[in-house]
């Protein structure tokens, strides 16, 4: 019985060697696999915030850019009368037609700091700037608990466990070809 306990003891110590490192590789595995599919879905969550918030900035944009639009077109418009007015009838509704259009200006001009469309401009640009940044952040991060993840995944004893449960390498998150060219911004419309 003596040695029939003594063996019982050595298997279950034997079983406890093995099995312990295992259970504790696979949870440390399996729990940097939740962080980077976590720091992976932080980066989607930015990148949705920021698609959401492009059309609203760049329809402040084009609202803004129309205000300004309209007003230098009055003025270029009533400048190019005035110096074609033939008569003094044609010089003084052109001139008075100039009047109105820098009056126009100048109200835009004092106006400018209070403008809701600036100020909608600068409160998306704004958010855009700070987006960005949680973007460049989570990205950061993403790469890090991946780099953390791989790093365990190949050495030993874990990069036994991973094989046998199947834990796959991922990529980091790296740049696309075109990310190192300037975006071409355009504001005009295909109706102009």
């Amino acid at each position: 019985m003596k040695k029939g306990m003594k063996i019982l003891i050595i298997v279950i110590v034997a079983i406890l060697v093995i099995t312990l490192p295992l259970i504790s590789n696979y949870n440390s595995l399996v729990t940097l696999n939740q962080s980077a599919d976590n720091s992976y879905a932080d980066i989607d969550t930015q990148l949705q915030r920021r698609s959401d918030l492009i059309p609203n900035l760049v329809s402040t944009v084009k609202g803004y850019a129309i205000q300004e639009k309209d007003v230098f077109t009055d003025i270029a418009d009533a400048r190019a009368k005035l110096a074609g007015a033939g008569n003094v009838s044609d010089k003084a509704n052109a001139d008075s037609e100039l009047s109105g259009s820098l009056s126009r200006l100048l109200v835009v001009v004092e106006a400018y700091p209070d403008l809701k469309s600036n100020q909608n401009f600068r409160d998306l640009s704004i958010q855009l700037e700070g987006t960005e940044n949680r973007i460049s952040i989570a990205r950061e991060d993403y790469n890090a608990s991946v780099t953390e993840y791989n790093t365990k995944r190949r050495k030993f004893p874990s990069n036994l466990t991973a094989s046998m449960f199947g834990f796959e390498e991922k990529d980091l998150y790296k740049a696309s070809e075109g990310a190192k060219e300037l975006p071409t911004v355009d504001f005009t419309t295909k109706n102009e």
